[in-house]
């Protein structure tokens, strides 16, 4: 059940990053994350109004939850639009596909798991298949060296750590929807009011279609959220987060199929088998 979850997951990720393409190409990084994540924020309201079980609540996990939903996805998607804008989209994603190895090792630190040499080695192959897909030729420059390259590599960090931190709380109350509205609305609530207070705010307003998109957006990666919660609830760090990792796998064939925008050859391909051979090597073991 764990692997199954986290597969949906990944493809709930993944089909996400697809459709704010879409919108990415009305608006900028943060504009487009104030209104989907506000809008998985509602959802998860909505939907714990009828669903949510507090007969479990416990006031430390809800805490966990909190301080999990202020670095994500808020200051991580944050991190990663200045990452964006200083060394570019590819060497971004790239870097950011390290989250696997900060993950695993943080849920040794943090909880104790144990490390399988058999998860560590997918998540390697993991990590090297999601650069080569992402990575482009022009991504490096002079612009990039130095202490810029700790920006992506702390979002990856931010990330892996908050997925840990989820996995403690979750021991403490096992509620993946707790988990997911808590933490969305308090990324809700931070990603709105960075975006009123920037400086360069844009002098056109986002169009319906725009806000329809974002809010598909938001769905897909809240959902994706909760089931990436309800695989760590059930398995291993370890076993979880390589899997979600491999969604851009998932992007890679929607982007093919619906925006005609990515070009396949040697280097792609070869990232796109690496990754899928240690998704399969992992769930193998």
């Amino acid at each position: 059940m764990p692997i199954v979850l986290a597969c949906l997951a990944a493809l709930c990720f993944g089909a996400g990053l697809v459709t704010a393409r879409f919108g990415l190409r009305r608006v900028d990084v943060r504009t487009g994350a104030a209104m989907s994540v506000p809008t998985a924020a509602a959802f998860f309201v909505v939907v714990s109004l009828v669903w949510l079980d507090t007969s479990g609540f416990d006031a430390q996990a809800a805490l966990v939850f909190a301080l999990v939903g202020l670095f994500f996805p808020a200051a991580v998607t944050l991190i990663v639009f200045v990452s964006t804008d200083r060394i570019g989209p590819s060497l971004t994603s790239s870097i950011g596909g390290t989250t696997p190895l900060f993950a695993i090792f943080a849920a040794f630190l943090i909880l104790g798991e144990s490390i399988p040499g058999r998860a560590v080695l997918a998540a390697v192959g993991i990590v090297i298949g999601v650069g080569l897909m992402s990575w482009r030729r022009r991504a490096l420059d002079a612009s990039a060296l130095g202490w810029l390259l700790l920006i992506p590599f702390a979002s990856a960090a931010i990330r892996g750590v908050a997925q840990v931190l989820a996995k403690g709380g979750l021991a403490l109350w096992p509620s993946p929807l707790a988990a997911s509205v808590i933490g969305y609305c308090v990324s809700a609530t931070v990603l709105v009011l960075a975006d009123r207070l920037r400086s360069d705010r844009p002098a056109q307003r986002p169009s319906w279609a725009t806000r329809r998109i974002f809010a598909v957006t938001g769905l897909l990666n809240g959902v994706g959220l909760m089931l990436m919660y309800a695989a760590l609830q059930r398995g291993p760090v370890a076993v979880v987060v390589p899997i979600v990792a491999a969604h851009p796998l998932v992007t890679l064939g929607l982007s093919a199929t619906l925006l005609r925008e990515e070009v396949f050859n040697a280097r792609v391909a070869t990232g796109a088998v690496l990754t899928l051979m240690a998704v399969v090597y992992l769930v193998a073991g």
